[in-house]
């Protein structure tokens, strides 16, 4: 278990004050401009050693994409893009920074800026975060008037502007060229890489997009040390995470702590337990939405982390914790997750235009049970022939839950056609239009 101690985000729950005076009382915006007189090389450095890997979902290491930015300036200059679209179903960790620890954000967002020799940053925010922005908008209004962003920012001699923009609520926004192509004020839809924004970005300059949490955490690393850090979790899995638990458990939460705690343990310690008690779970989906379902024989005892979920074929993702018990209707939930990404599809590429919509049909007459049994595999190979063949990863997201259902639940599926075919089919409730 997690020590108090060893915990970054101290207001997680908004129990003390969330503007400047409050956070300077927790530490943050402590010796700033000592961790800047490092250097950005030696500061990059460090979050290499710290092990921290993206909080996003796809758990890149972090020093390294920043490591990816030029060393030298030239006629081109470099952004920080924050990355606070946050729409992937389940997660809502984000939105507790923002509203609760601002600062830790705004601070991060300087660090991580200099360290890319970046004199501007941009907080693509999520539009319904209409609180949180308004929040956020207070927090960097505060840091100006402190002297600690801005002109010579924290007495550093380096210049840095913040800006918060407002995005209109799109998924595939939160997809980092996506953002970027609503940032400079297009339609948002995935480009090609490469180039990557590291040399081609915002604007055409180098650039670098990041999580919420990914910039929260770093001030907090080189504070100290990474070291610490990497001493917390399991190897190449390493610190603490934000976990989001909600669905049928007794007290849904956000809770910060280790990476490979064990997964009964996490919603047992923290969420109350699944409604029911343990032997009334179903599945989890353990990462978000995009990423597949594990049923129960596999969260006895499989541990929250990257690599331990990826080596039973699913994902840590954004550790957006949905737990099911036996009266969910596992076939209709992944139905629903399908119509989702249907509707979230930007269209670009045809795998994903076409697949998603044809997923999504199918999936609504497999809730009935008014399918062939053969159309499972044939489910299941359109879902690899979407996987892996569009821009960005949303068709991959649109097929990893289908897979996880058949892989874990075909008999459920075959069970449903068959009561159908025996005209006992449950009453057929409405579904997205086919």
């Amino acid at each position: 278990m997690l020590s108090d101690r060893d915990r970054i985000f101290t207001n997680l729950y908004g129990l003390h004050d969330w503007g400047l005076d409050g956070a300077r009382a927790r530490g943050d915006w402590d010796g700033t401009a000592a961790i800047l007189a490092r250097g950005p090389d030696a500061i990059v450095e460090e979050m290499k050693s710290s092990g921290l890997r993206g909080r996003g979902g796809a758990g890149f290491p972090t020093g390294m994409k920043w490591s990816f930015m030029p060393k030298q300036v030239g006629d081109r200059p470099h952004y920080l893009i924050v990355n606070a679209d946050e729409s992937e179903p389940g997660t809502c960790k984000d939105r507790d920074i923002l509203r609760n620890d601002p600062h830790k954000l705004v601070e991060g967002c300087l660090i991580a800026s200099f360290a890319m020799r970046a004199h501007a940053c941009y907080i693509y925010i999520r539009g319904e975060f209409a609180a949180e922005a308004k929040r956020l908008q207070a927090a960097i209004d505060q840091a100006y008037a402190a002297g600690l962003i801005g002109r010579n920012a924290c007495g550093s001699g380096w210049d840095f502007d913040l800006y918060l923009h407002r995005g209109a609520g799109a998924y595939i926004c939160g997809e980092e060229t996506a953002l970027l192509e609503s940032l400079e004020g297009k339609k948002g839809m995935p480009r090609l890489k490469p180039p990557f924004p590291a040399a081609v970005g915002l604007y055409g300059c180098p650039s670098t997009v990041n999580n919420v949490e990914s910039i929260a955490v770093a001030p907090t690393i080189l504070r100290r040390g990474p070291a610490w850090f990497s001493a917390l979790g399991r190897p190449k899995n390493t610190g603490t995470k934000l976990f989001c638990i909600s669905g049928h458990v007794n007290k849904p939460c956000n809770v910060e702590e280790e990476l490979g705690i064990p997964l009964r343990e996490l919603i047992d310690r923290y969420a109350g337990g699944v409604r029911g008690g343990w032997d009334n779970l179903l599945a989890v989906i353990p990462g978000g939405a995009s990423v597949p379902v594990i049923p129960k024989s596999v969260c006895d005892t499989v541990l929250m982390d990257f690599d331990s979920l990826r080596d039973v074929r699913s994902g840590l993702g954004t550790a957006a914790v949905i737990v099911m018990d036996r009266s969910t209707d596992i076939i209709r939930a992944i139905a629903r997750l399908s119509q989702f990404y249907k509707h979230e599809s930007c269209g670009q590429c045809t795998p994903c235009r076409e697949g998603t919509g044809w997923m999504m049909r199918v999936m609504n007459r497999m809730v009935q049970g008014r399918a062939e049994p053969e159309e499972i595999d044939t489910l299941e190979q359109v879902t690899r022939q979407v996987e892996g063949h569009t821009i960005c990863a949303l068709g991959d997201a649109a097929a990893w839950p289908i897979q996880g259902l058949i892989r874990h639940f075909r008999p459920v599926i075959e069970d449903r056609i068959a009561q159908y075919k025996a005209g006992r089919a449950a009453r057929p409730l409405p579904l997205a239009a086919e």
